[in-house]
């Protein structure tokens, strides 16, 4: 929040695509986003499964964070657009595996994912029709916007983490 002081109230002064949501909605998603997804790795985690299987999901699972750590560090702090391109689709890949995996193991724990799944195309075409339809200032504020609520519940989630050892 530090960082991005104010810059909700930029966002929502942009010309905004259809359908989309105010500004200080996005935060708020991507928290919910990340609780669900704790929640899910939790029930996981905790599950009677093997413990191959629960690797392999919690293992999916932390790689697909990681794609959505790079994501902004490939487009903000290098400007690789069309990395940053490639990158979000294998990071939709990624979402729907994760779901698969999570789900062999809990019904429960893949519903939870289901979301954030969901919320990743939203994303995709709210920063095409940004890219395409608004001048380049409009465009990085979006992405701004977006880079720092994804950052700022990425930070909150390794302050607060959930089950996982991932300190050493």
């Amino acid at each position: 929040a530090l960082f991005s002081a104010g810059s909700m109230d930029k966002f929502s002064a942009l010309n905004q695509p259809p359908l989309s949501p105010p500004g200080w909605l996005f935060p708020i998603v991507w928290g919910i986003l990340y609780i669900l997804m704790g929640t899910a790795s939790y029930i996981v985690y905790s599950s009677d499964a093997p413990e191959i299987s629960k690797q392999k999901a919690l293992g999916l699972y932390l790689v697909q964070l990681g794609f959505n750590f790079l994501w902004p560090i490939l487009f903000f702090t290098f400007g690789l657009c069309t990395a940053a391109a490639v990158l979000i689709v294998i990071l939709w890949v990624l979402i729907l595996l994760t779901l698969l995996y999570f789900y062999r193991i809990s019904k429960n724990a893949g519903y939870l994912i289901i979301p954030y799944l969901l919320w990743f195309p939203y994303v995709i075409l709210t920063v095409v029709y940004f890219l395409f339809r608004q001048n380049k200032r409009e465009y990085y504020q979006l992405i701004f916007n977006l880079m720092m609520g994804m950052t700022v519940f990425l930070v909150v989630s390794y302050v607060y983490p959930n089950v996982q050892q991932l300190r050493p």
